[in-house]
């Protein structure tokens, strides 16, 4: 039905559907980051190949083998507490606050992150 973009009306884009091409309203990546892969291990399919095919405020992310629809990480309310140098262990031991258990969040450590009671605002 088309070729290219300029043969769509209005703002589509040409796109493949898989045997051929059409015009389709684009879709806009959403807001928020995706857990990261280590969070959790999901079935090795493709159910979804962008955000705008996911329900609400969810986004296609990597489960780690294939990808999913999935909730936004969000952060969880607080602040990290200052650090000083020489104090905490060194790694990545989180990356998001998602990852902490109960009401910690993922904060800098002296030489890394790790979860921590935050100061509450």
């Amino acid at each position: 039905m088309c070729s290219h973009d300029h043969n769509c009306p209005n703002d589509q884009k040409c796109c493949s559907n898989g045997c051929g091409h059409q015009c389709m309203a684009p879709y806009k990546e959403k807001p928020g980051v995706c857990p990261s892969k280590a969070v959790r291990i999901g079935a090795c399919d493709e159910l979804c190949s962008h955000d705008g095919e996911c329900p609400n405020y969810e986004k296609c992310c990597s489960n780690g083998c294939g990808h999913q629809c999935m909730d936004l990480l969000k952060e969880k309310p607080g602040l990290c507490p200052m650090r000083f140098y020489g104090v905490g262990p060194c790694g990545a031991l989180c990356i998001y606050d998602l990852e902490c258990p109960n009401d910690e969040k993922c904060c800098r450590s002296a030489c890394g992150r790790e979860c921590t009671s935050p100061f509450k605002v």
